[in-house]
């Protein structure tokens, strides 16, 4: 086998489309693997781990394109080709399709158009989305690696204005029942909602629509709206928006426990709202909201059901499970009574960060102390290398994984190449998993993941143990992916998919509980 690795230096492109090309030259005919990758440091990781770095590979920078190939010498040339000619290919289309290159072009075009989605690098994001302001458009603004400066100036201008500035690092939302980025199909209905976290607002969302209702609007804010700088201009904006919305009936508000100075400006604009408000500071302290007339929930599923109740006329009420206790309890005591005795902890794998901060929190009431690549204490933090450590939770999506590579949600194989160092730890007792659908999202993320959950299984069954994994299914029926597909096939494998995240956090501290 012939090795080859070109390094273009200042050549830009989107990692999804080189997580694409990646795979599609890696299925080719004498190709033992191809990465095609921008060189940041985590991507260069993955060039170890496979060999296929080089002295030129650890001088190249974020804005450099890695082209390293391993294949038989006969083909190599031909696969290079195939590689340029695909990152230089434009999406196919009719003719008379009119793509507009800039800003100006796009306006020219659809006149009309009063929201624009950005997605650029971050250095490139805040001038972009200035442009989009001052032509008096809303803007959903994906793009992360946003400093928290150019965050404020773009959201005291879009204030000034009255518009929505959604972001930066907002990946969802639902603006007249169309999905934006990850966003789940759900029905349209009266529950409004402002969230500065994705997965919490697709969870809160789902769940609404499996309970029978739907959502009016969904708004992002971006995860940083609610820090002192920003001041939560953008979920006070969209309280607004929501409050003066006749389609909307119940507000919920989502975010992670705000500073006291900010949560006192959120709960004043509350007093002003003439409609029921649910909120949700994940995590925080609910006597914060004992004197406002807003209601608290403690966990994204408790949110739902209380706004699906204030809708219904009915008295609001927090469950743990919404099968019988009995039934749950018998679950995890037949999962224990198979692990083995080095078996001890929880490892938690997430897509989502706000699943994985939930999950946390759900699972250090139990079981101590989490520790986490986003740990709540400091000295709960992993080393740099993020081994796990006892009980620990990974979110998958922060930045040090996604910086030149798709989010998880997108491209499973972050999770997978963590889950084959995972089970080399023979003290992982159970793995916890979130498995997100809905648009953006990857097309089976369920089907990706069974191969290496059926390998975990096996390597724990040669050793004399047993793995219990435990899942929840972000999503619903209507998502292309489709929710019921999803979880048969990772139930089919002997996953247990319970029916939120919550609940699924809660099993697994159960079962951990019951072999202590």
């Amino acid at each position: 086998m012939a090795k080859k690795v070109i390094i273009k230096p200042n050549r830009y492109y989107d990692s999804v489309k080189l997580m694409s090309i990646s795979k599609s030259i890696s299925s080719m005919e004498g190709v033992t693997q191809a990465v095609v990758v921008m060189g940041t440091d985590h991507n260069k990781e993955t060039l170890k781990k496979v060999n296929l770095n080089t002295p030129e590979t650890e001088k190249a920078t974020p804005g450099d394109l890695i082209i390293a190939v391993e294949a038989e010498e006969a083909v190599m040339d031909k696969v290079l080709k195939e590689i340029e000619e695909a990152l230089t290919r434009r999406k196919t289309g009719s003719d008379d399709e009119y793509r507009p290159r800039r800003l100006e072009s796009a306006i020219e075009a659809l006149p009309g158009a009063n929201m624009i989605i950005i997605s650029v690098p971050g250095e490139y994001a805040k001038n972009e989305a200035m442009k989009a302001l001052e032509n008096n458009l809303h803007v959903m603004l994906f793009s992360d690696n946003v400093s928290i400066e150019d965050e404020k100036e773009l959201k005291d201008f879009a204030a000034e204005k009255g518009l929505l500035l959604m972001g930066p690092d907002c990946g969802t939302a639902i603006i007249n029942n169309v999905p934006l980025a990850f966003a789940n199909v759900v029905r349209k209905g009266k529950i409004g909602i402002v969230a500065a976290s994705g997965t919490g607002a697709q969870e809160v969302s789902t769940i609404i629509h499996k309970a029978g209702e739907g959502i009016s609007q969904l708004i992002g804010t971006g995860g940083r709206d609610l820090s002192v700088t920003i001041g939560g201009s953008m979920m006070l904006r969209g309280l607004e928006a929501l409050n003066e919305d006749p389609e909307t009936e119940v507000i919920v508000l989502i975010s992670k426990p705000p500073a006291k100075e900010v949560v006192d400006k959120v709960l004043a604009e509350v007093e002003k709202v003439e409609k029921p408000v649910v909120i949700i500071f994940l995590g925080g302290d609910l006597r914060a909201l004992k004197d406002s007339k807003a209601y608290g929930a403690k966990t994204l599923e408790d949110a739902a059901l209380k706004a699906v109740a204030l809708l219904r006329g009915e008295k609001p009420r927090e469950i743990e499970f919404t099968m019988d206790r009995e039934e749950v309890e018998k679950i995890a005591a037949s999962e224990a009574e198979k692990i083995g005795s080095k078996q001890k902890y929880v490892r938690g794998l997430f897509t989502g960060g706000t699943l994985a901060d939930e999950a946390m929190q759900i699972l250090s009431s139990k079981l101590g102390d989490i520790y986490s690549n986003i740990p709540f204490r400091e000295e709960l933090a992993l080393d740099e290398d993020l081994k796990s450590i006892k009980h620990t939770c990974i979110d998958l999506g922060d930045d040090v994984f996604t910086v030149g590579r798709p989010h998880p949600m997108i491209d499973p194989s972050t999770r997978i190449e963590r889950l084959e160092e995972e089970i080399k730890d023979e003290e992982m007792a159970v793995l916890l998993l979130d498995v997100v659908i809905g648009y953006g999202s990857h097309h089976d993320p369920a089907g990706e993941l069974v191969p290496i959950l059926k390998k975990a299984k096996e390597v724990y069954r040669e050793r004399g143990g047993y793995l219990s994994i435990v899942a929840s299914v972000c999503g619903t029926e209507e998502d292309p992916q489709n929710l019921m597909e999803q979880k048969g096939k990772l139930e089919e494998i002997g996953v247990i998919v319970m029916p939120s995240n919550a609940q699924a956090a809660r099993l697994a501290a159960m079962i951990v509980e019951k072999i202590q």
